[in-house]
């Protein structure tokens, strides 16, 4: 059965690239760890942003690695089994996470915080700049 493309309107021309970033999103669909996206509005010296923010408890700054790589956020988290401790019970595992997300073109990571086991990102979104192209028109007899 071959797959329909959702963007296959003859009005969208050159969105193949979107389509696969689509594809990309929904097939990283694991809920570990939890995680959400706030829109900040602009304040003063500070442009609109997009802040994620993924609880990572019991993660140190040494143990988590945030990259972009090639228009993808990764967020990685190793934690590594301290075989110095005996437990009596163990509730709490130490876990390793990738978790991506798809930014568009332009998107740039301003910062990332660790603070209260929580990781928080902030990326600047673009100020869109319209521009007007005139396109000569040649005539030929």
């Amino acid at each position: 059965m071959s797959r329909v493309p959702s963007l296959s309107s003859p009005f969208l021309l050159g969105f193949d690239e979107i389509e696969r970033a689509l594809d990309r999103a929904t097939r990283a669909a694991d809920g570990y760890p939890p995680y959400n996206i706030e829109r900040l509005a602009r304040d003063q010296d500070k442009p609109e942003r997009l802040r994620i923010t993924l609880a990572v408890a019991g993660f140190t700054r040494d143990q988590l690695d945030v990259t972009v790589e090639e228009n993808q956020l990764v967020i990685r988290g190793k934690q590594h089994d301290d075989k110095s401790r005996q437990y009596l019970h163990r509730g709490i595992a130490t876990r390793q996470f990738q978790r991506t997300f798809v930014v568009a073109d332009g998107i740039e990571v301003l910062a990332a915080d660790l603070k209260n086991g929580l990781l928080s990102i902030d990326l600047a979104r673009p100020e869109p700049q319209r521009t007007v192209k005139t396109i000569s028109i040649s005539e030929h007899e």
